[in-house]
């Protein structure tokens, strides 16, 4: 896989990545304001969506971190009661920095590119600063660092909410062995990815680019041969 991290293996240095433990987001979008301070992104997200909090709605080319805002009957707790409650899902998204990415193997100018940090964001980086939407959040909801140990943490993490009965919390992008290759950033989810609109079992969508291309060349040199015998029978009569 182009994208993948052994193309940048001899000038690469700890891979770091983001955490989002979104247990203690508190929903106040600092990490929104913080990234589009630092990369001078203008603002958006001033019309009323009409979905709870949500301001914004969705990433996308000005909004590189989007507050999420979910509400459920649902108790907070697996308390065995059968009782139920309103309550919050907050979650900061962001790019994943996909170990395999789709966006870099189709990107034809070179815009998009892994850093020797193993991620999409760099100028901080090379300055030697944590990324400005980490250095912004007030609770750690948003966790910068090496990724190994991002990942040792949130495996305590994660134990930790279980065992005090914590209503489906559950890591997402954590696990290296998955369609992507794990996440270059990987969230603590209290819910099932579904309902922060994430998919379940994500996948490189280019992962199938080589067979696809094959097919389509097939295809059009079948036509080719059609369109060939088409004028080759007419030219008889």
């Amino acid at each position: 896989m182009s994208s993948g991290i052994a193309e940048w293996a001899d000038e690469a240095k700890t891979r770091v990545g983001f955490f989002t433990d979104t247990s203690v987001c508190i929903g106040c979008k600092a990490c929104e304001v913080a990234c589009k301070e630092w990369n001078l992104i203008p603002q958006d997200g001033q019309d009323f969506l009409a979905r709870s909090y949500d301001n914004t709605g969705e990433l996308n080319g000005e909004t590189w971190r989007h507050v999420a805002f979910i509400e459920q009957e649902k108790p907070l707790h697996t308390n065995g009661d059968g009782t139920t409650g309103l309550r919050w899902l907050m979650e900061s998204d962001v790019c994943k920095h996909c170990t395999h990415a789709a966006c870099l193997d189709v990107c034809p100018t070179g815009a998009l590119f892994r850093t020797e940090f193993g991620t999409v964001c760099y100028d901080r980086l090379r300055g030697g600063h944590e990324p400005a939407c980490a250095k912004a959040c007030p609770t750690k909801s948003i966790q910068f660092g090496p990724l190994d140990e991002l990942r040792e943490r949130a495996d305590a993490r994660l134990e930790k909410l279980q065992d005090e009965g914590w209503n489906g919390a559950q890591l997402y992008l954590r696990d290296p062995d998955d369609g992507i290759g794990g996440g270059g950033a990987f969230f603590l989810l209290l819910d099932d990815p579904e309902v922060y609109g994430l998919p379940p079992d994500p996948v490189v969508t280019t992962s199938h680019l080589g067979a696809m291309w094959t097919n389509m060349a097939a295809a059009a040199a079948v036509f080719a041969v059609g369109i060939a015998g088409t004028f080759l029978w007419g030219s008889h009569d």
